[in-house]
């Protein structure tokens, strides 16, 4: 018997799962990486406080700014407002409860929120501009890049600091079917 392929049918299904998704594998990473380097002797501060490039945030901020890509994303779909969290966080354990926190306020977004929403305008207040979007090109442009360009940038911090984590990691469990 051939089971049907998957489609994704709706803004809030294209946005909500794969970030909640990357968020869940996000925590299981930095618990993995917890217990490596607590393992190893190395200092939470050092690898919290680890950089790629100088001019780059730290692995806390990394994970501080998927949380807020995360919530802005889901709020701008939405129409809503995003949960404030300062940026506090010092800790694997305060990091881990941001993430969950986070988690939280996504899981508190029934689809009927978003669905519908792709044609309604999104504007982006940056610095020095103003981005307008609809939902669906904010999504596809900016929302989605962005959060995961944080994620995975955390990622390769911990990577490039010894972390035994690997691709897997990233993509957490996978929802796979097996075709006859």
């Amino acid at each position: 018997m051939r089971r049907r392929a998957e489609t994704v049918t709706s803004l809030y299904e294209a946005a909500i799962p794969p970030v909640r998704r990357a968020l869940v594998n996000l925590g299981a990473i930095l618990d993995k990486a917890a217990a490596h380097f607590q393992a190893e002797g190395v200092a939470e501060a050092d690898w919290l406080g680890a950089r790629l490039a100088p001019d780059m945030f730290s692995l806390i901020r990394q994970v501080q700014s998927a949380s807020d890509a995360a919530r802005f994303l889901a709020s701008r779909l939405s129409g809503g407002t995003a949960p404030s969290m300062a940026d506090e966080e010092k800790s694997v354990a305060e990091l881990r409860d941001r993430i969950d926190r986070t988690i939280a306020y996504l899981d508190s977004l029934a689809p009927a929120a978003i669905d519908g929403r792709e044609a309604e305008p999104v504007v982006v207040t940056l610095p020095k501009a103003e981005i307008r979007f609809t939902g669906a090109s904010y999504l596809r442009d900016f929302g989605l890049p962005n959060f995961f360009f944080h994620i995975v940038t955390a990622y390769g911090i911990l990577r490039h600091r010894g972390a035994p984590i690997g691709k897997l990691d990233y993509l957490g469990p996978l929802d796979m079917v097996r075709f006859e």
